[in-house]
């Protein structure tokens, strides 16, 4: 932000306003709409264009002009050229030192609250006033050509005695920087740093008497603050040149013959490609002042196109058309004053988006809300963008529209200002794409599901049941022999033999899979068993020496006493802690489907979403298909989510590791990984897993479309399958995601957030002995439909863990939108 060379620049910019009275604003239209933003712009520039030559073939509204008032508006823009020549060489004279000056106020300004509210403020009215120059040598280029009305109305609006006159915010400018003269104490600009330079002084000699260690240390961090905040003052600079604004309007006269070709033009148009799009509250994460104000404006544009609409509609080769509701109308679009200006509302879309950097401040937002909203980041922006740039186009097609009804009826001629809007259009559309471009790159495109407000089994999760659950056995029961003369360290693979005397073990459930780690933790205990139909074995173990496994709650079936014994006095059967494989047991749901899932290829249906689905015991990566239409739109109604196959681990012709996996306790692990493609011609049309080494491995097919006509290309011949296969021995190692005592996920208070990566792997495993008493397998199953809203193609899947300390997290799988910012160009490149 040029601080110091502003200040120079007001004192010309005063006599350059005595001179002529500066003001309007911009008019800006980007390039978009919901399906496809930049087709709209280039069909609208063509069908403005048209309709200009429908207005230029009448003979009646040629060769007119003003010679008085010409001549006198030429010797205003002359002398006005002068003093900006003159404001020139004094920018060019100062600017190393300006430069040098604001670099170091701005070194201040990002750590101190008040001056960054206080620079907040400064720049925006800088900036408008920047932007009311700029205008005026927008005019000078074209003197000879622009219509009285347009520097009548320009004047207007720089003089008007209201809040956005250039006096006024010169006076709102002066009170920040120098305060108020009657104020003996003052909060301005300068006060604020010359308090700031002392405070940082003072805290410098304080450092200056510790170690020379603590000095260097803060001396490192200080290094490191400068970095990051000139890379960001850096940024802000980029992001801060200033568009150029042109003006009003005044046009000639013609039939109503002509109006009604213009209206008929306009009314085909905008039936075909405009429909509404913006409602209040659509982008409610960007919390932010500025954005209350434009959504807004926004709305009052969406307002008023409706009533244009209907205008348009209503007014066919039935109905007569009435001079006074055309110019109602025409004055209404192009009305420019405190209370509505469709120049303002464009000046301040870019200034707000652009310059002030609220697409980076988007692209934070959304990181932290895209689970709720099942949108990419990438896909938020694209949205934030096609719905602005959507109702900016929907302003200028007004605004074009009126100026060719006033000129038709003899109100003047804009041809030389409706240029210069285009060509600003232009430059800013330009602008916006490279930024837009710019942030899009840098935002990821994950889809992922936040944690539901309320868990439920069978809706929103389900659990690996009995894969390796705590159990209590007695060491007389894992010897075929029935002694005990070991400890129960010793028994690290076992399983049971037998039911002694008809103990404990008569009394639970028996481990019919293999026993493993079993730890003696006391001799005697009291059990909470669980009810007959849970796939838990305990509510908790409370131990007579204190210690106590699970929650303590209200046990509904009574706690059972549970004692060791000694035998033949020398013998002492201990009870131990040990960890059950139930791999025979009924209860027991540990298979995952090995056979692939494809999208219906035929019908050019690609897969838009997935959720896992436990069907007969078996885990399956379901997915959600749609027909793929041209530029990357998925057709709405097609969307369905494709049937399971429907097999039983026991039917006829299914077999254990090519129909599905079976986990057990030596081979427990799934990969976590992104499966996206390096090519932006493919798009995901099937999944799979396969087993690599002892792991469950995700595996994605991807297949070759055409971006233009939305078609797959030769889809069985033209598709493969794509996987990572590092393993944890070989290849770029797997990192293993290790659970630290972890409870049930559905206890946690806090939400899941994600909390792996790439070329990770997770093992299921019991929960915390303490916490829950082994009972669980973690991490549980999210089994909620992750998908993207508006659905689109996908570039890749994965598989990810979230989760939080001390929980055992949930295995969830993640999609990856097609990347669009390749498809994203300036109109006039198209």
């Amino acid at each position: 932000m040029k601080l110091l060379r502003t200040l120079q620049l007001l004192a010309a910019l005063t006599l350059s306003l005595v001179l002529f009275l500066s003001a309007p604003a911009p008019v800006n239209a980007l390039v978009d709409d919901a399906l496809d933003v930049f087709h709209i712009v280039k069909e609208v520039t063509l069908t403005v264009l048209k309709a200009w030559n429908i207005v230029q073939e009448s003979p009646a509204i040629q060769n007119l002009d003003f010679p008085l008032a010409r001549e006198k508006q030429r010797k205003v823009l002359i002398r006005l050229k002068e003093v900006s020549k003159q404001i020139a060489q004094i920018e060019d004279q100062h600017a190393e030192q300006i430069a040098v000056a604001v670099d170091s106020v701005n070194n201040y300004v990002e750590s101190y609250l008040k001056l960054l509210g206080r620079r907040t403020e400064m720049a925006d009215i800088i900036n408008r006033i920047s932007s009311r120059f700029q205008q005026m040598q927008k005019y000078e280029a074209y003197q000879d050509k622009l219509e009285t009305s347009t520097l009548l109305e320009f004047a207007k609006w720089t003089v008007s005695p209201n809040a956005y006159s250039v006096h006024h915010l010169m006076e709102r400018l002066s009170l920040i920087m120098f305060g108020a003269e009657d104020k003996i104490t003052s909060s301005n600009m300068f006060d604020l740093l010359i308090q700031s330079y002392e405070t940082r002084a003072f805290v410098f000699l304080l450092i200056k008497k510790q170690t020379a260690k603590k000095e260097a240390k803060c001396l490192n961090n200080k290094d490191l603050l400068d970095k990051q905040n000139n890379k960001a003052i850096k940024l802000q600079q980029q992001q801060q040149s200033f568009i150029k604004q042109y003006a009003i309007i005044s046009f000639n006269r013609s039939d109503e013959q002509l109006a009604r070709k213009v209206i008929d033009t306009h009314r085909l148009f905008i039936n075909e490609n405009m429909s509404s799009t913006w409602t209040e509250g659509k982008y409610h994460i960007l919390n932010h002042y500025e954005w209350s104000i434009l959504e807004r404006d926004l709305l009052l544009i969406e307002s008023m196109f409706g009533f244009f609409m209907r205008f348009v509609n209503d007014h066919d080769n039935s109905v007569d058309l009435e001079e006074r509701a055309v110019m109602d109308l025409a004055e209404s679009v192009l009305r420019n004053d405190k209370i509505f200006s469709m120049d303002r509302i464009f000046q301040d879309i870019e200034l707000i988006m652009v310059k002030q950097a609220l697409y980076y401040r988007a692209l934070v937002a959304s990181k932290e809300e895209r689970c709720h909203d099942q949108q990419s980041t990438q896909q938020f922006l694209y949205s934030l963008y096609s719905d602005i740039a959507l109702t900016e186009l929907k302003g200028y097609t007004m605004m074009e529209f009126s100026w060719m009804m006033l000129r038709i009826y003899g109100k003047g001629n804009f041809t030389q200002e409706s240029e210069l809007m285009r060509e600003a259009y232009y430059q800013r559309t330009e602008r916006t794409v490279r930024l837009l471009r710019e942030v899009m790159n840098r935002a990821d495109r994950i889809v992922w599901r936040c944690d539901p407000q309320m868990y439920k089994l069978g809706q929103t999760y389900e659990e690996v049941t009995r894969l390796i659950q705590g159990y209590i056995e007695n060491e007389v029961d894992m010897n075929h022999n029935t002694e005990c003369w070991r400890t129960c360290a010793d028994y690290e693979f076992s399983k049971s033999e037998g039911c002694f005397k008809d103990k404990f073990c008569a009394r639970q459930e028996r481990c019919t899979g293999h026993i493993h780690n079993c730890r003696y933790v006391d001799s005697d205990m009291f059990i909470c068993q669980s009810g007959r139909g849970s796939v838990r074995r305990y509510e908790y173990i409370q131990y007579e020496n204190g210690i106590t496994f699970g929650e303590e709650s209200k046990c509904s079936r009574g706690t059972t006493q549970v004692d060791s014994w000694w035998r033949y006095l020398f013998w002492h059967c201990t009870y131990c802690f040990c960890y059950c494989d139930d791999i025979y047991s009924t209860k027991t749901d540990r298979y995952f489907n090995l056979r692939e899932t494809l999208s219906d290829v035929a019908a050019n249906k690609v897969v838009t979403g997935l959720r896992f689905t436990k069907q007969n015991r078996v885990f399956h990566l379901q997915i959600q298909e749609g027909e793929l239409s041209p530029r990357g739109v998925i057709n709405r109604t097609s969307l369905a989510w494709k049937p399971v196959e429907n097999y039983t681990l026991y039917e006829k012709g299914v077999h254990n590791n090519r129909d599905y996996y079976t986990l057990s306790y030596g081979a427990r692990s799934i990969d976590l990984d992104d499966i996206v493609t390096d090519d932006n011609t493919f798009v995901v049309t099937g999944v799979r897993f396969r087993v690599m080494g002892a792991h469950l491995n995700l595996e994605a097919r991807l297949t070759e479309f055409n971006f233009e006509t939305g078609k797959l290309v030769r889809p069985e011949s033209n598709s493969f399958w794509k996987s990572n296969d590092n393993t944890d021995v070989s290849g770029d190692r797997r990192a293993k995601i290790v659970l630290n005592e972890p409870d049930m996920p559905i206890r946690t208070k806090a939400k899941s957030i994600p909390d792996s990566r790439h070329n990770q792997y997770i093992e299921f495993g019991p929960s915390s002995m303490r916490k829950d008493a082994g009972q669980s397998t973690v991490p549980f199953i999210d089994i909620q439909d992750v998908i993207s809203n508006p659905s689109v193609p996908l570039a890749g899947i994965g598989i990810y863990h979230k989760g939080r300390p001390g929980y055992g997290g949930f295995l969830a799988p993640k999609l990856l939108t097609y990347d669009f910012t390749p498809h994203i160009q300036p109109p006039h490149s198209l």
